[in-house]
Order: structure tokens, then sequence, then C-alpha cells
């Protein structure tokens, strides 16, 4: 029985949404405004990467045809398309649960963009709850400008960091030492029990290290403590009927640990590919491998750094041949993204974008899928080749 290997390049998208000007994102293109600054030079940093974007395997496999670079590429080797997203918002639940077969159809709730930002009844009840000696932040910020910010003082007082963003998020930072790693921990259970009735998607804990400003950062050990999602996915599916299902990195905290039944971390792109090949050599028959590589979202979308994109992107191609050489014959690896995060688009936040569908494996035949009205049509697809019963949402293209 073929195994199915799903890899999320978090936040690669390739602009096109057609309802982009919805959400203010109108021209907004992850992916080409990566080719763009890397053409013009504007990617180029010392002792990191310089010239033209190169992704020999990604392209050899259907990235380009997929975001409508068709210049850039030979036809690919693989089978390719892209898929428009029908759920209402851009947000990293949202994407992955419609990608695994469950759209979602209702607004997530939000905090103003205000300050403060967050209702005093939800502050006082994580307060009550928790008997910290108050909070800091409450703003939209960026998580690296109000560590710089505030780091020092949450130290000196013991007061967590609470901040969000235009999505559906209530972020906690605190010092892994000082504050202490379980008791942040403890703070985002509480938050995420008291943010339930506000419907906010997560409560992300955001731990740090370091002693002074220009020391801090955050550490590996972040979690997410998200709403399970509002039906049965293809995680779901293919557990119930007995496969195992490998999460690599941050999937387990974004399905709310429903559908996984081994969880995989590491820190950083290389080491989630790492990770990966590990559960592809782990994975029997039929087994199921969904990764996420949030590097690109995290570490260079948010802080609008091309050229770090760049170079990421870059990384990744080189591992593909590793990829392609795990699987075996009739497994079917499918590499997508959730969500757009656009480094030369104004803001910090995620945009609005078509995701790439690529799909390979020995046997896999290489043809080009279009564009697909739903990323559920990934889900579905991935159910048909292992043989589970069809979800509610999606149309395979296998």
């Amino acid at each position: 029985m073929p195994r199915a290997v799903l890899i999320v390049l978090d936040s690669v998208g390739i602009g096109g949404a057609p309802d982009a000007a919805e959400f203010g994102d109108e021209g907004s293109d992850t992916l080409g405004s990566v080719i763009k600054a890397a053409r013009a030079g504007n990617a180029d940093r010392a002792g990191l990467r310089s010239g033209p974007l190169h992704l020999p395997h990604l392209a050899r496999i259907g990235l380009f045809h997929a975001a409508g670079h068709r210049y850039d590429a030979d036809e690919p080797e693989a089978l390719y398309g892209c898929a428009s997203e029908i759920s209402r918002g851009k947000d990293t639940p949202s994407g992955h649960w419609e990608i695994a077969g469950v759209p979602v159809p209702f607004e997530w709730g939000t905090f103003p963009d205000t300050e403060p930002s967050l209702p005093r009844s939800l502050v006082r009840q994580i307060m009550d709850d928790t008997h910290i000696p108050g909070i800091l932040g409450d703003k939209r910020a960026s998580g690296t400008e109000i560590l710089i910010e505030l780091g020092e003082e949450s130290v000196r007082t013991g007061k967590p960091i609470l901040y969000t963003s235009s999505d559906s998020v209530l972020q906690i930072a605190a010092h892994e030492d000082h504050f202490g790693l379980a008791r942040l921990m403890g703070l985002c259970e509480v938050a995420r029990k008291h943010c339930n009735p506000l419907n906010i998607a997560r409560v992300i804990a955001r731990p740090f290290r370091g002693e002074h400003a220009a020391d801090l950062k955050r550490t590996a050990n972040r979690r997410d403590f998200s709403v399970p999602p509002p039906g049965e996915t293809v995680l779901d599916t293919a557990r119930a009927a007995g496969r195992t299902v490998f999460g690599i990195g941050k999937i387990a905290d974004i399905f709310a640990h429903r559908g996984v039944d081994v969880s995989l971390k590491a820190d950083g792109n290389m080491a989630l590919v790492d990770a990966t090949l590990e559960a592809i050599g782990r994975a029997d028959d039929g087994d199921l491998v969904v990764s996420n590589l949030v590097d690109f979202d995290m570490v260079y979308g948010h802080r609008r750094d091309i050229a770090g994109y760049a170079a990421a992107l870059e990384a990744f191609d080189r591992r593909v041949p590793e990829i392609e050489s795990a699987l075996r014959w009739g497994d079917l690896c499918i590499v997508t993204a959730d969500h757009g995060c656009d480094p030369a688009f104004r803001g910090t936040d995620h945009t609005r974008e078509r995701v790439p569908i690529l799909g390979f494996g020995p046997g896999i035949e290489p043809r080009d899928i279009g564009t697909r009205e739903t990323f559920a049509d990934i889900g579905a697809s991935i159910a048909a080749h292992l043989g589970l019963k069809a979800g509610r949402y999606g149309t395979s293209f296998l």
C-alpha cells in the first residue's frame, strides 16, 4: 500500500488570490516578490546568497509553472497546479485545516488595532487564574520588535508580554528561566480557556532567553494552543483507519493534537526536513507524514527579510532530491503552502494568496492539474491515494 507525505512550506504563497482585495492584499505575491528582488540584486547578502533565485529542483517539480512563471523552467516532471482558499482567514489553522479537508466558513475573532488591544475582562480573568503580577504589551506588534522593546522589563518585573496581530491569535512571551517554561505553558493553557468564548484560533507560547535587549532571542520551545478543527480531517480519517500519522514541527499543535500519532519537533527548516525524512523512513504502508516548515513565515516573511526568504527557498530546494530518494514506488509527496507572507508587502502580516500544489513520487504521472477551487482538494487527493473514505469537501486531482 502506498504512503503519503504532505509538506507545507509555511507562507510560500504564489499571489493571484481572487479575493485578495477583500483582505487588503491585492498585488501580494510572496514567491513573485522574491523572484523579482533576486533578479534585481535586492536579495543579495554577503555570506548568505546572491544573484537570481536558484531553485532547479523545485522548478523541475513544477513550482514556477504552478505560479505562472512558465518561462523560468522546462516542462515539470511532476503534477503541478495551484489552489485558492475558501476559508475566511489567511492564517495557519484555516490554511492547514482546509488543506486537510475542513474549510473554515466562519470569521475568527480578532483583537482590535488599539492600545490596549485586549479586553479588560480577558486580562483580569487570566491574571486572577494565574496570579501573575500584571502584563506588558497589550497591542498588535511584531514578535521580535516587542521583545526588544519590553523583554528586559518582562525579566525585571516578572510580567509576561501579551500581544496580537491582525490574525486570530494571542501571543504570550516570557523568559524561559526567569519566568519558567512550565509556568509559561500553564499560563497559555489558562489563556486558551478564556479565549474560547472570543473565538480566538490560537494562543502561542513564545519563550525567550537572554539578559539584555540586544541578545534576547526566542527559543525553539514555542507551542501553539489551538482550538480543534470543526470537522474530521484527513488526519483523523487516516488514524481511524489504523494508519500511523506523523506530525512534524507544529502540525500536532495546529490540529490540537487530534489525528496525530507521532509528533516530531525540530528547530529550523533544515532540522524539520531531517525530521520529515526520519518520519518517512519510519512510516509503514498506508501511513501519512505531515510536515510544516515554519521558518519561511516566522523568521523571514513576518520580518520582511527578502534575502533570508530567498536563501531559505534555495536551502529547501537542495533537499528535494533527498525527499525524492526516501519515497518508495507508489508513494505520493505533495508540497504546498497554507497562505502567503509577502516579504516585500506593506506591514508584517500574512497575505491572502493562492498556494502551489506540487505532487511527485515514483510512479506519479506528471501533468497540469490546473487551478483548484479549494485547498481541500489536497486532502481529498491524499484520502484517495491512501484508499480512505472521502471527506465532505474537496475533489481529488488524482
